[in-house]
């Protein structure tokens, strides 16, 4: 288990329509890799996020709950399969496409609970709850993909700085598992339910 790679992202305008007259909001879903296996450059995790990442909207990412957003690299090929059917031009999606900061390996939801401790190098990290997508994702990706991603349980997982530090590409994810009540599948379960009966 173990960092592939770290991105980082500035808030920019992008342009959504969800259904209705296309307009301009601010986002900072687009991330670039600052830190890869091929150049493993340390970047500072610290209580608020990492350092040269930013975030538009506080109420659905960032501040101490949800100060980094990891993502298994194992659910890109799902990703990859599902834009093909929708005859998309994106292609080779790069690591941070889905606005992650960390791309990890070796573990997916169900093998991820609330209270989880991660432990990077210096920097200790609390799994904190699942990434519910919103219309700047379907934005991104070019349809409705929000649900795919929850009824999938292809969500990643927000994370809470505990012990600030220095993290690099290609560190090793120690687990400290916690009460392990609720995984981050189960939490995907929970919201797709919750949608379903919204929409009935």
């Amino acid at each position: 288990m173990r960092i592939l790679t770290i991105s980082t992202g500035k808030v920019a305008k992008i342009l959504v329509s969800d259904g209705g007259p296309v307009r301009t909001v601010h986002s900072a879903i687009n991330k670039a890799p600052v830190s890869e296996l091929s150049k493993p450059l340390g970047v500072f995790a610290g209580h608020l996020g990492l350092e040269q990442d930013e975030q538009a909207d506080h109420n659905v990412h960032g501040g101490p709950g949800m100060a980094v957003y990891a993502y298994p690299v194992e659910h890109y090929p799902f990703w990859e399969k599902l834009l093909e059917t929708q005859n998309s031009d994106l292609r080779d999606l790069p690591h941070g496409f889905f606005g992650e900061n960390l791309t990890v390996e070796g573990f997916i939801e169900k093998d991820v609970f609330e209270g989880d401790v991660w432990t990077v190098g210096e920097v200790e990290f609390m799994v904190e709850k699942l990434r519910e997508p919103c219309f700047k994702f379907d934005a991104k990706i070019g349809f409705p993909a929000g649900p795919s991603m929850i009824l999938s349980a292809r969500s990643g997982w927000y994370l809470r700085v505990l012990t600030p530090g220095v993290i690099h590409a290609g560190d090793a994810i120690e687990v400290s598992p916690g009460e392990r009540l609720v995984s981050i599948a189960d939490q995907n379960a929970v919201t797709a339910q919750k949608r379903r009966l919204s929409t009935d």
